[in-house]
């Protein structure tokens, strides 16, 4: 039996997706216990789990260190990866959001400044409604940038907008809906195609 490795966003997320796994008939015992691995397989099931930062998902899946694996669909928007969108989970559900303070009115006479982590999508965003834009790219919790002034909006990430609300911002305008994909390494479509389909039908 060919084994598929299957690389999984670790958090929440990833012990979701997990679940999903295990239900469809894919379990892994090693998984569920307390220990610090990172790499887990089940022979019986063919297939290798292990965990890896959300972001780097696609990474692996494109270079063909893991034959399949989940990402969100704002990794894949982001970084336009090589590889095969199967099925869209339902898992993670978020929005992609333009957030300011409550007072902030745009001035389209001059430059609006945005501050992301995901330049690609704010840039693809601003292009359609033709409005120039300078693109703070941030790492970290990017909700302070309009408060000390670093920028006029901030495009991120919104699921419950309880942080923008404490941090007295809100949601301007809806990008694009978020969720969590099953993606395949092209090659590994290939060559392990039907048990890769079999495991994609079960766990859709």
């Amino acid at each position: 039996m060919e084994i598929i490795n299957i690389a999984l966003p670790k958090g929440r997320l990833g012990e979701k997706v997990y679940a999903r796994f295990k239900k469809a008939g894919y379990p892994c015992p090693s998984i569920e216990e307390e220990n610090r691995k990172l790499i887990f397989e089940n022979l019986t099931a063919g297939v290798r789990y292990f965990w890896v930062k959300p972001s780097d998902v696609a990474i692996y899946v494109e270079r063909g260190a893991a034959d399949i694996g989940v990402a969100g669909r704002d990794i894949l928007l982001e970084y336009s990866p090589d590889v095969y969108e199967l099925a869209d989970l339902g898992l993670g559900k978020c929005l992609m959001c333009v957030a300011a303070k409550k007072d902030f009115r745009d001035n389209l006479d001059r430059t609006l400044r945005v501050a992301t982590k995901f330049p690609h999508i704010a840039s693809r965003h601003y292009s359609t409604l033709s409005r120039e834009i300078d693109i703070i790219k941030l790492n970290g919790s990017i909700e302070i940038a309009p408060i000390l002034g670093l920028s006029d909006v901030i495009v991120d990430i919104v699921e419950t907008g309880k942080t923008l609300l404490e941090n007295d911002l809100e949601p301007r305008e809806t990008i694009l809906p978020i969720s969590a994909r099953l993606i395949a390494n092209k090659v590994s479509y290939k060559f392990k195609h039907d048990e890769i389909v079999r495991l994609c039908e079960k766990v859709r």
